[in-house]
């Protein structure tokens, strides 16, 4: 089996936990946030960058990649960690959510999702076999089951007509797939806002066995509070001994709430996206570093940072690389965002591993702003 979770510890305050995740290209300790590299890089910076800011895994695009390159170029240069230089474990979507966005462009029925390229309009099929096949070629270390990302809000019906749908395409993925020693498959729980249907999802999808369960259509618009009630009565459904994966939440209270709630893997476009507009996430707080207030600033982005970033620029030098469009400006923001996402993470698991995580939640959302 390509992929093994091991639970080391449970928090005694609340339903997080520490784990680690054995998959062919190392071991993943958990709870973990993954930095997402779309196009197959991590957007201004090169894959040795990334693993020394602390990534012990990353996200690529099943639907990106199979527009362009292609994935067969991918199979054939050997695979995705050969194609980009990445040796550490890679995670691949499995295509749905991009298909599913592309809205007047798709069409569903039982078969897949019949849609048009963004980059040049031409017709594509995706279907369960057809995500995993893509995803075979690139040889991730996990793969996600090809599923309807439903959006919000929605009907009752509608959901559950998607949901079905979803537990039947993984039922496919599951039996195209082969190599379970090379690579695993994530199933993952829709179920929109409706608890009946949450429960009925976990039960579909459980009763399949994969390796692991990823918690779908949440942090799609919802509030905060609705989130985190979906995820009090989804989690702890799933198996202990199986990690768990929010997909798309990337600030530091989404984090923080759903680790709490027993979430081990979580991942998000978010600290690059936001580094690229000059938005950057300091221990006080979010800072726009375009504004005219740093201009003669010479101090760091986050004087209690230790990230590259920080130790060697100051917040008037890239002000100044964003106000004349210089590159280098969003690869410093990048490095500091990510950073800071990855460290948050690890004193997470220190603070799990010391029972005082509500302690640090509160400590951590006095700082940046969250509470009064």
């Amino acid at each position: 089996m390509a992929i093994k979770f091991e639970l080391i510890k449970e928090s005694s305050e609340c339903n997080a936990r520490l784990g680690k995740l054995y998959t062919p290209h190392g071991v993943i300790e958990t709870p973990i946030f993954m930095p997402v590299g779309t196009k197959a890089t991590v957007k201004t910076m090169t894959p040795e960058e990334v693993e020394k800011l602390g990534a012990q895994i990353i996200l690529a695009n099943t639907y990106h990649l199979y527009l362009k390159p292609g994935h067969k170029l991918i199979e054939e240069a050997g695979g995705l960690h050969k194609f980009m230089n990445w040796n550490k474990p890679i995670l691949t979507d499995s295509g749905g959510f991009q298909v599913f966005s592309l809205g007047k462009l798709r069409k569903i029925t039982e078969e897949g999702v019949e849609f048009r390229s963004h980059i040049d309009g031409s017709k594509h099929m995706l279907t369960p076999e057809k995500s995993i096949e893509i995803q075979n070629s690139l040889g991730s270390d996990i793969m996600m089951a090809f599923d309807e990302c439903a959006p919000y809000p929605s009907t009752w019906e509608y959901i559950k007509q998607s949901m079905e749908r979803t537990s039947r395409w993984a039922k496919r993925c599951k039996e195209y797939h082969k190599d379970w020693d090379r690579q695993g498959i994530f199933g993952i729980v829709q179920g929109g806002m409706y608890k009946d249907l949450r429960e009925e999802s976990v039960k579909a999808i459980t009763d399949l066995d994969f390796p692991g369960y990823a918690i779908g259509g949440l942090s799609v618009g919802e509030p905060l509070d609705l989130m985190c009630e979906i995820l009090d009565f989804t989690t702890p459904m799933l198996p202990k001994d199986k990690p768990r994966y929010l997909m798309g939440v990337g600030t530091p209270d989404y984090l923080f709430e759903s680790v709490i709630r027993g979430v081990d893997m979580a991942d998000c476009v978010l600290p690059t996206r936001i580094a690229r507009n000059g938005t950057t996430l300091t221990s006080h707080g979010k800072l726009v570093i375009r504004n005219a207030k740093y201009a003669k600033d010479f101090g760091p982005l986050d004087p209690e940072c230790d990230c590259y970033t920080c130790r060697n620029y100051s917040r008037a030098y890239i002000r100044h690389l964003f106000n004349v469009n210089e590159i280098l400006g969003s690869r410093l923001a990048t490095i500091h965002n990510l950073y800071f996402l990855i460290k948050l993470m690890k004193n997470i698991r220190e603070a799990i591993k010391e029972d005082r995580l509500l302690e640090y939640r509160e400590e951590f959302y006095k700082k940046f702003g969250y509470i009064n």
